[in-house]
């Protein structure tokens, strides 16, 4: 059985523990307001933007090589987004598990299956499978900005329009709440434009309107700003989700501590009132002894 002084160690090292992850569930707490804030701000930009330039595609029929797809798959880019740090609960693993499930089902369905990786757990974790992604994006938790969000957005772009693939696809966590997150497998290009969904008074008030520079034009350059906003979105929701899983998982570690405390605390009373009653025992007998 350990000695009084080891117990006693322990109770003080737990109680330690304790007041960092609380400390760290506080600061997640505050983080995850920002980030809530920031989504929130975003989404009706977004949702405007969509439509607009579904209005527009509606009425002057203007097809563009980013809202065409492909006739059949052959090449996939599949982005892999998680967080750099840890203590996060299952944050990371739920999607870098989803995301190796994706690839050992559809390896053998296409001639290309290729990773970007943004995070260092999703590329620590593939790269220890021998999988290597063709970009790697780190610091996301000091970094994200709608500047690297376009720099981002600009290389898929890139690889998509150069014809290096016909799919991309993106898995990460949606932000639903503090303590919900939901691993999400998003087609990121094509970009998907429903005409039919179109606001026909809209449509009808865009016919009348002279474009310049041209619709075609116009469409262009609004799918790249929409295209960069959705993936500073994506970016967004998984760190929103980060904080929030971060919060959840340090309030557990802190509950989790407290029940510690209290079992080392009653194994100490009960170790030093046993040590006191061997004592007196100890005691009573020498002094019966010695009458």
């Amino acid at each position: 059985m350990a000695s009084l002084k080891d117990i006693r160690a322990r109770i003080d090292s737990t109680k330690n523990t304790q007041q960092i992850t609380k400390a760290m569930k506080l600061v997640s707490a505050a983080k995850l307001r920002k980030a809530q804030n920031n989504i929130t701000n975003m989404r009706p930009y977004a949702v405007t933007l969509k439509k607009v330039i579904t209005n527009i595609a509606a009425a002057e029929k203007v097809s563009h090589p980013l809202m065409k797809r492909k006739e059949k798959v052959n090449k996939v880019l599949l982005v892999v987004l998680t967080s750099d740090r840890g203590l996060c609960g299952a944050f990371n693993s739920s999607i870098n598990k989803f995301a190796e499930r994706y690839y050992n089902e559809k390896i053998n369905q296409v001639t290309k299956l290729d990773f970007i990786f943004i995070g260092r757990r999703g590329l620590d974790y593939f790269g220890r499978r021998g999988i290597k992604g063709v970009q790697n994006f780190l610091k996301l938790d000091k970094d994200i900005s709608y500047d690297m969000a376009k720099g981002i957005a600009e290389s898929l772009i890139n690889y998509y329009l150069d014809g290096d693939y016909d799919e991309i696809r993106m898995i990460y966590n949606e932000f639903k709440s503090a303590i919900s997150q939901e691993v999400t497998c998003e087609t990121l290009l094509p970009i998907e434009v429903d005409p039919s969904a179109a606001d026909q008074s809209k449509v009808l008030e865009s016919k009348d309107i002279l474009f310049d520079p041209s619709a075609e034009e116009i469409t262009e350059e609004l799918l790249k700003k929409n295209f960069n906003l959705q993936m500073y979105r994506a970016m967004s929701e998984s760190v929103a989700s980060e904080h929030g899983a971060r919060m959840t998982a340090m309030e557990n570690a802190t509950n989790n501590a407290k029940e510690m405390i209290n079992k080392l605390t009653l194994t100490y009373n009960k170790a030093r009132q046993e040590k006191i009653t061997t004592e007196l025992i100890e005691i009573v007998s020498g002094a019966e002894a010695l009458k």
